[in-house]
Order: C-alpha cells, then sequence, then structure tokens
C-alpha cells in the first residue's frame, strides 16, 4: 500500500510539471488569435499555407490567417487574415506567401505600398502572388539541363566530320 502511495505522488508531481511546461510554452509562443480587423486577399494557390499561420510585413508578425476557403465565382482561394488593430496597410499592399524554410512552413508576407489611403476593415488586397511549386522548379531545372547536354552531344563532331 506505501509503494502505491508514492508511485501516485510521483506521477501528480510529473503531470503537475507537464502543465507547467505547457502552460509556459504556450505564453511564449505568441500563439494566441489576434485581435483586430480582418482583410482577404484571392489566391490561385496557397501551397500548404494554413489557419493560424503568421502575417508579416518586414519579419514581424502583425497578424495570422484567420480562414481559408474557395471564392465561389471566381473559383480561387480566398484567404481571410486578422491583423493587430494597431497596424494599418495601405490600399495598394501586395501579399505573397512565403516558405519560412526548406523544410516547410509558410506565412502570409504583406508588402506595403506607397498609398494615402488604408485598407478599411473587410477590405480586399488586390495584388497577390501564390507560392512557387519547388516540385515544378526543381523538374524545370532539371529537364533543362538535359536539353543542354542533347544539344552538346549534336554539336560535337564526330570522326566522319573530321
Amino acid at each position: 500500500m506505501k509503494h502505491n502511495v508514492i508511485e501516485t505522488g510521483l506521477g501528480a508531481v510529473v503531470i503537475a510539471v507537464a502543465l507547467v511546461f505547457l502552460v509556459f510554452s504556450y505564453s511564449t509562443a505568441n500563439v494566441g488569435a489576434v485581435k483586430g480587423y480582418e482583410v482577404t486577399a484571392n489566391f490561385s494557390g496557397i501551397g500548404g499555407l494554413g489557419i493560424g499561420d503568421d502575417v508579416q510585413i518586414s519579419g514581424v508578425k502583425v497578424g495570422s490567417v484567420a480562414k481559408i476557403d474557395l471564392d465561389p465565382q471566381s473559383y480561387l482561394a480566398r484567404v481571410t487574415m486578422s491583423i493587430e488593430s494597431d497596424v494599418q496597410i495601405p490600399d495598394d499592399t501586395a501579399a505573397f506567401i512565403s516558405s519560412q524554410s526548406l523544410l516547410g512552413g509558410k506565412y502570409m508576407a504583406l508588402e506595403p505600398g506607397a498609398s494615402e489611403e488604408m485598407l478599411p476593415p473587410g477590405g480586399r488586397i488586390l495584388f497577390t502572388q501564390a507560392p512557387q511549386n519547388l516540385e515544378q522548379l526543381l523538374g524545370k531545372f532539371i529537364f533543362s539541363l538535359q536539353d543542354d547536354d542533347d544539344k552538346d552531344e549534336k554539336e560535337e563532331p564526330g570522326e566522319a566530320d573530321l
């Protein structure tokens, strides 16, 4: 009986320490919902962007992706972003989906324009660029190398040509 009480107490300590680490990591990770206004942008593809991903201006987080759905009229992906209320963005801002690293992870990058007019809550960012597909780029590069090799083989004179 004494052995079970020690095991139970030790288990409770382990669970308490795990909860402390969980609360600490959540509070320092800055993953809470952004309070502010929403804007939307349409993209031909989102390339792995997800709800909760960061929205950044010059590398500084200013919001998060709140919703992703399909625009029924244009069949484009509509991304709704929640922007911090103290950050105002010009109405000619451009939105790009970028990779955080080669291993993955996407974020929305905003590049503010020079307009004097600010984008109102519920507004839409008109200038967008979908992410580049790494597999397609690698495929094009490999095939371009093969085409160069084929041209080199055709241009080399044979012994009969000498």
